[in-house]
């Protein structure tokens, strides 16, 4: 793991919209993978595009509506660490305090399934 840094600026974490409105408001936010054990991070994404191509690796075949989190990394209380060489998806090693989501934004697909990058 390479050593953590203070991050600033905006993040993005795409979750499916019923998954994240079932997570009780009062709880720091823990993906599923996370809570289950299978994964010791939130995977983050930097930008919009890249979000997309994101989810459109991973996720065009399930139909469910997702959303973005916008999350300023300043404010998250875990540590955030990039381990990908270009510095692209941060990775939350902890709960991610409610306090540091500063928007949620749908997350819109075209007519045949594939993710759209956030305007």
């Amino acid at each position: 793991m390479s050593e953590e840094t203070k991050q600033t600026g905006l993040t993005l974490h795409m979750v499916p919209l019923e998954y994240y409105e079932a997570q009780p408001a009062y709880e720091d936010y823990q993906p599923e993978p996370v809570r289950a054990g299978r994964e010791k991070f939130i995977h983050c994404t930097d930008g919009a595009q890249n979000l997309a191509d994101t989810g459109n690796r991973f996720y065009t075949s399930d139909p469910r509506d997702f959303v973005a989190l916008v999350i300023d990394k300043g404010r998250v209380s875990s540590p955030v660490i990039y381990e990908d060489p270009d510095h692209i998806f941060p990775h939350i090693y902890g709960p991610l305090n409610r306090d540091a989501i500063v928007d949620i934004k749908p997350l819109p697909r075209d007519p045949g399934g594939r993710f759209l990058p956030l305007e």
